[in-house]
């Protein structure tokens, strides 16, 4: 017993000594600590990052609530019609229902920018969220300065955050005042934890004037009855959604209300819906954060291994002293864990801070694409937990193969370099051909790929496997070019490159992703934003766009044949629908449903594919067209047989497919005559005008004499204007990713030249002896690192082009529905590659004139340490 316990205590003393002997060497060598860490901090901070604000994101869909109040039950709006009466609201409210109106609308200030109002009935809406609270009711509406008195009497001011306030600050030259739509309209910044998030938010007294609804509403929420008797609470709480739609059913047919015209949709499908909606677009955030995650352990790997590498001869004389190897290799995992967690803690701090730069950005590009309104989050303690076991997972798994082969090399030659260097060649040919079989496996699957889901899996494979290619090229590249080199200082220039392959092979892996990273993605962005424009030229085919409220169309209709300078007139029918294919009625696909007179049909679809006899079958009824999105998102195609519906699921044939980028959700066009058979409203929800001269004083008359804001009608210059900064804001995050990812692997480059040259002190010391002048010295080092990146760059061309293409003719099209022909940019890879190649001038220059700076006995003196 005794003899166990000793033997145990014996072991814990070996391996706090072994612990302090490495503490020693970090505090004498803290560049290799720091390199770790700043790897590691960099992966987690971006890991983090883009995960708290796509979790933020899904949890707002989860819980949809209305502006400053608590989670609606269910919203009820028009089936047909953009808008319903306010008599539902009154008709709901006098039997009991705890109920919110609310509208929405857009408004339009001097300059003509564009403004989302969101409004409701502020008091109903504080009350309703103070009811949730158990106290503290009258201090939380004082904390925040609600201006409650002005709001009722309709003094025209509005609600915003104080996040959104700052925003807009820049854009109202810091006023507290702005124009809309006509109407000045001071603001009042309230605390963000009232989740307002970006919206505007005025009371429904001043937003009907301002937004000329004058008895309309856009939609209703209901809520759960509030009760004091627990019994009555009990029977709410337990009340299907079903239950409560009857009731209201049953309430407004009392009441003289057609309920048949409404449209019921809970919060359950509501949250659903957007979640399936945007699971594309979080799962593509999500890849861009694992790939910087990637890169960024890339560059703590590259630590560690230099850290082990500048201590093999330590850890043979602590062998030769006597400590056993399991000591010591237990003593490096405990190093590694207590790196990966302090670099996991400041990565975390800085990934909140950056999710917070970042959730602006991302709720903008929801909320343009997807209506989707993001809430302020809060950070969770499991997603520090989770990045933790993740990177633990990854260091250990990329690591503990090194720690054996370290701990496992014999003491007679542990402090020899040519079987390392031996060892490194025969890693980067393994490397190599698990490359090699790697990109044939990808290419294999991909021909097989339908779900964008394997798609971006194999597309994440591939980004892997491109940089373990890299290594074995740069030395075959190098062993090329040995032959044509003149003898002396460049013959040894070449030499010792093949050296120094190995150290910065790690870090120029990094580089090789974020570049490959980088041209996929300008690929992408330059490709999509041609074939926007081009589609848009053909879509647009008007010089003025309206959409006026439904009860104007007539008069408005009217007065435009009136004038003499009208030229046509077109219109468009659109209501919300469900589709479904004729075998299987059950799966019902919600659409909208449209139809535009024959003359736009014929000059503005772009279509992808038809049928033989489209048009024959299309005008007799008998077949209809669908989006490019919806074909592909559900599998649809040419012939297959489907129903709606609003056309009570009469079966229709799909006779052709157009190309649709203006809308995320499906669509469908049925002939304007079938149209006007159908059960379907009779008036269009928009028109489209074509126009000789110049529209300003149409647009002015049509203000006038309809009171109609500007910001329901829209030039053809207008919509592809605001369409290209909507594309710009929406690929904005990520091109900021991107930007993100390619710093990181500067970074990582700079930290690995810093380590590098300082191993390489002696070699140059000995150069200089010789009679190498400093200058020569810096001209050496820095023709052999702009070699390695001119070859990485090389190599980076053609992968990320292949990338591109797959993300384009892959990801792209199967998750978003989108064709697009693929553009080469030269200028995008030429701005890459520069960016590189100054990003190494940087990070050669500056720890090279650190070294080449220091005393020569110094720097040989690193030959005996």
């Amino acid at each position: 017993m005794m003899t166990h316990s000793s033997s145990y205590l014996s072991s814990i003393k070996r391996l706090r000594l072994c612990l302090q002997l490495f503490a020693s060497h970090y505090r004498h060598a803290p560049l290799q600590a720091s390199a770790i860490l700043l790897g590691i901090m960099l992966a987690v901070t971006l890991l983090i990052g883009v995960y708290a604000t796509n979790e933020n994101a899904k949890q707002s869909y989860g819980n949809v609530s209305e502006l400053m109040s608590q989670q609606a039950r269910l919203s009820i709006s028009h089936r047909t019609e953009d808008s319903i009466d306010e008599s539902v609201y009154f008709a709901l409210a006098n039997a009991g229902f705890n109920t919110i109106a609310s509208i929405e609308g857009i408004a339009t200030d001097e300059q003509g920018r564009l403004w989302r109002i969101n409004s409701s009935d502020v008091v109903a809406a504080i009350t309703s969220s103070m009811q949730l609270q158990q106290s503290g009711t009258s201090s939380s509406i004082t904390a925040t300065h609600i201006p409650l008195a002005e709001l009722l009497a309709g003094k025209p001011k509005v609600l915003m955050s104080t996040s959104q306030r700052e925003r807009m600050s820049k854009v109202t030259n810091n006023t507290d005042r702005i124009i809309l739509n006509g109407m000045p309209v001071e603001f009042v910044a309230i605390d963000d934890s009232w989740g307002l998030g970006s919206a505007i938010l005025a009371d429904i007294s001043l937003a009907q004037p301002m937004l000329n609804m004058q008895g309309k509403l856009s939609y209703i929420a209901v809520f759960d009855s509030p009760s004091a008797d627990t019994n009555t609470s009990h029977a709410n709480e337990s009340e299907t959604d079903a239950q409560l739609i009857a009731r209201l059913t049953h309430t407004l047919t009392q009441a003289g209300i057609d309920p048949t015209k409404l449209n019921f949709t809970t919060q359950t499908s509501e949250g659903e819906s957007l979640t399936a909606l945007t699971a594309s677009f979080h799962l593509n955030l999500d890849a861009m954060s694992m790939l910087a995650f990637v890169v960024g352990l890339f560059i703590a790997y590259n630590g560690v291994r230099y850290s082990l590498m500048k201590r093999q001869k330590l850890l043979v004389q602590i062998m030769q002293q006597g400590l056993d190897r399991r000591t010591i290799m237990l003593a490096l995992s405990i190093e590694i864990v207590c790196l990966v967690f302090i670099g996991c803690v400041l990565g975390f701090i800085v990934g909140l801070q950056l999710s917070q730069w970042l959730q602006p950005m991302v709720a903008m590009t929801l909320e343009q694409l997807y209506g989707a309104k993001l809430l302020p989050g809060n950070w969770q303690w499991q997603w520090f937990a989770q990045a933790l076991v993740l990177t633990l997972s990854a260091a250990f798994a990329a690591c503990i193969p090194m720690l054996i082969n370290l701990i496992n090399t014999p003491l007679a030659q542990g402090a020899q370099k040519q079987p390392q260097s031996r060892q490194f060649s025969i890693i980067h040919w393994r490397q190599f051909i698990i490359a090699a079989l790697l990109l044939l496996v990808c290419t294999i699957a991909f021909a097989f790929t339908e779900q964008y889901r394997h798609s971006l899996i194999l597309l994440g494979v591939l980004s892997v496997a491109i940089p373990l290619l890299l290594p074995q090229c740069l030395h075959w590249a190098v062993n090329l070019l040995s032959p044509f080199m003149p003898k002396g200082l460049w013959n040894y220039v070449i030499a010792e490159t093949k050296e120094i392959i190995a150290p910065l092979a790690l870090a120029m892996m990094a580089m090789l992703l974020a570049l490959c990273a980088n041209i996929a993605m300008n690929t992408l962005v330059g490709s999509f934003e041609i074939t926007l424009k081009k589609w848009l030229d053909a879509r647009l085919h008007a010089d003025l766009y309206i959409r006026p409220n439904p009860n104007q169309i007539d008069t408005l209709t009217l007065l435009l044949k009136q004038d003499p300078k009208v030229e046509a007139i077109y219109e468009q029918w659109t209501v919300d629908s469900h589709l479904n294919r004729a075998e299987t009625p059950q799966t019902q696909v919600p659409i909208h449903l449209v139809s535009r007179d024959h003359l736009s049909l014929t000059e503005t679809t772009v279509f992808k594919t038809t049928a033989d006899d489209f048009w024959t079958t299309f005008t007799a009824g008998e077949s209809l067209m669908i989006s490019e999105p919806l074909s592909i998102k559900y599998q649809l195609d040419i012939g297959d047989k489907v129903q709606l519906s609003q056309l009570d699921q009469h079966i229709m044939t799909i006779g052709g497919i157009y190309y649709d980028y203006g809308n995320p959700q499906g669509e469908a066009i049925i002939t304007q005559s079938l149209w006007q058979q159908s059960q379907l409203p009779a008036k269009p929800i928009s028109l489209a005008v074509s126009y000789q001269g110049d529209i300003t004083p149409l647009q002015n008359s049509i203000s006038q004499q309809l009171n109609l804001s500007s910001a329901y009608m829209y030039s053809q210059q207008r919509i592809k204007t605001e369409a290209i900064n909507m594309f710009n804001k929406t690929f904005s995050i990520t091109v900021v990713l991107n930007s993100l990812t390619l710093l990181v692997a500067a970074i990582g480059l700079f930290s690995a030249c810093i380590m590098l040259t300082q191993a390489r002190q002696a070699p140059l010391a000995r150069l200089y002896a010789l009679g190498v002048s400093r200058n020569q010295l810096r001209m050496m080092v820095l023709v052999q690192m702009l070699f390695i990146v001119f070859l990485t760059c090389f190599l980076a061309l053609p992968t990320g082009a292949l990338l591109g293409y797959l993300l384009i003719h892959k990801v792209t099209l199967q998750a978003f529905g989108w064709s697009i022909a693929m553009v080469w940019d030269w200028a995008a890879y030429a701005q890459v590659v520069i960016i590189a190649v100054v990003s190494c001038l940087l990070a050669v220059c500056l720890p090279l004139y650190w070294q080449t700076r220091k005393p020569l006995i110094s720097s040989l003196q690193q030959e005996a340490l």
